[in-house]
């Protein structure tokens, strides 16, 4: 069955998650986090979440709303799915003891030559409705047709001019064979294609791979210590697009290069292929 392109609009069914010590510091070990901002829960002011923990309170809105009847695809369209953008706005860190109402809708499904794009918008915001962090991100379901017109609602924002990138940084950052496992608890981020290598294998892949969200949270990891010197409140947006595979068992680089209202980066997987490209980043002073 095709996608509708009438899903357009469908909501993400909100529910509220209680952020506790245990969650932020669970993903900063898994994405070896260990600055005390992150780290050390008895400092003065305590700790905060890693900006990527977002991924992890997204997960299950970005993965439900697949399988509404709304959507209109079968299982076997589900899973030929994958995760092609992730463009995130950072309102403000979440701290232990928040509760997080997330919520959204599907806002685009465009035909494309590959199958169909859809784009949902997720929403994290506080009990009382202050913003936390906005998400648009992009699926795109290989070789499924579109059932309607075209629909678009809403497209992520657009970036502002800036100035040509300066000299590029790079840090080569080794993935351990064991990473997606930690990963996958630690971020509650759950797909077999990762883990489990008999699946992966039949499913056409090469071997387990990395999480496209994993290798996003080494970039912003990345670009957070060398250009915001450590200070996460400084991160304003950032986006990337998934383009490769990252095998564990290998090293990846991130390359990034300032900017004057950010950065852009990539990902360089061990096979010289672009692992996340058309990486940006927004800084607030």
């Amino acid at each position: 069955m095709p996608i509708n392109a009438a899903a357009v609009g469908s909501p993400v069914e909100p529910y509220d998650v209680d952020v506790d010590a245990r969650k932020c510091l669970a993903y900063a070990a898994g994405m070896g986090e260990t600055a005390d901002v992150y780290f050390d829960d008895a400092r003065d002011g305590g700790i905060v979440a890693p900006p990527a923990y977002v991924v992890s309170l997204e997960w299950p809105a970005s993965r439900d709303i697949r399988t509404t009847p709304a959507f209109g695809a079968t299982p076997d369209e589900t899973i030929r799915g994958v995760h092609a953008v992730q463009d995130t706005q950072f309102h403000r860190l979440i701290r232990p003891g928040e509760r997080i109402r997330v919520s959204g809708e599907m806002v685009a499904v465009r035909r494309i030559k590959p199958g169909a794009l859809t784009m949902t918008r997720i929403d994290l915001t506080t009990a009382d409705g202050e913003k936390v962090a906005t998400t648009h991100t992009t699926g795109i379901s290989r070789d499924v047709a579109v059932n309607g017109d075209d629909q678009v609602k809403e497209d992520a924002p657009g970036w502002p001019d800036d100035t040509p990138p300066g000299d590029w940084t790079e840090t080569v950052i080794p993935i351990p064979r064991e990473m997606p496992h930690l990963y996958t608890e630690c971020a509650d981020i759950w797909n077999p294609i990762h883990t489990e290598r008999a699946v992966a294998l039949a499913a056409g892949l090469p071997d387990i791979i990395l999480h496209g969200t994993a290798t996003w949270a080494l970039a912003v990891r990345e670009v957070v210590a060398d250009r915001l010197g450590g200070d996460p409140a400084r991160l304003a947006r950032f986006t990337g697009r998934f383009t490769g595979m990252v095998i564990p068992g290998t090293d990846i680089t991130v390359r990034h290069a300032g900017t004057g209202q950010g950065a852009v980066y990539e990902v360089i997987a061990a096979d010289g292929s672009k692992a996340i490209s058309a990486g940006r980043a927004l800084f607030r002073d």
